[in-house]
């Protein structure tokens, strides 16, 4: 498996997963129906392991765009694959995203709200306020790839012996790390924390037939996108400042 075929499959498992939690917990008839934040939150931790161990092996295990632009900054990672592994992601966000509405598409026309039946595809705001949302995306995605460069050094033993990184054994901690992320900071805007987890599936619910759908949100949509930019690139920073020192 290619390193772009992994980011693909890996990103795809998590948004089937991540999305598809939400929309049993929001879509009416689901067998989890209003069951709950802690049943989204503790999912989608488990999409990431998921995505992660399945992808680690072969690509690092990216998965978001934010990630491979901060590993770009911090470590020297190939600015030439960058593009290359956004694509993958972005795609793999899409055919993700298209399962879950296909897997869900009775409750999805049984669903009359909007909103709800916008929320397994893309993040909102709590309360629209698009400063502080921009704010919430960067210190949620500062968090995430801060602690991510600290997950990717650790090691077991002897750094000759056996290093963590992102495969499977740095599955778990990153796992973690997400479900903290949307349990504490995830309330003002669902955590997006990530442009393709919300670009790609943002894409696909303004093309697929939906009846009811309502609009897809665009002008929020620069949201989930600069502020995981923002605040990677400042997690980036900040780490080779310290590691310098």
């Amino acid at each position: 498996m290619t390193e772009y075929l992994a980011e693909f499959i890996g990103t795809a498992l998590m948004i089937l997963l991540g999305n598809g939690v939400v929309a049993n917990v929001v879509l009416k008839g689901t067998k989890g129906n209003n069951s709950g934040w802690i049943v989204i939150t503790t999912a989608w931790a488990l999409a990431v392991f998921v995505g992660v161990v399945v992808a680690g092996p072969y690509s690092g295990a990216h998965l978001n765009p934010i990630v491979t632009l901060g590993v770009a900054i911090a470590k020297g990672f190939d600015w030439a694959k960058v593009p290359f592994y956004i694509l993958a992601q972005l795609s793999g966000a899409m055919v993700g995203s298209f399962l879950v509405w296909l897997i869900y598409k009775d409750h999805f026309d049984a669903t009359e709200d909007k909103g709800l039946k916008a929320a397994p595809f893309a993040t909102a705001p709590a309360i629209r306020n698009k400063v502080s949302n921009l704010f919430s995306e960067i210190v949620g995605t500062f968090v995430l790839i801060f602690v991510i460069f600290y997950i990717t050094d650790a090691t077991l033993g002897t750094p000759e012996v056996t290093k963590i990184g992102l495969g499977s054994m740095g599955a778990i901690p990153v796992a973690f790390l997400v479900w903290v992320i949307g349990l504490a900071l995830g309330g003002t805007t669902g955590y997006a924390i990530n442009p393709a987890r919300d670009l790609g599936p943002r894409i696909v619910h303004a093309l697929i037939p939906m009846k009811g759908k309502g609009d897809s949100d665009w002008s929020y949509a620069w949201v989930p996108i600069i502020g995981p930019i923002i605040g990677s690139s400042l997690a980036a920073l900040v780490f080779l400042a310290l590691s310098t020192k």
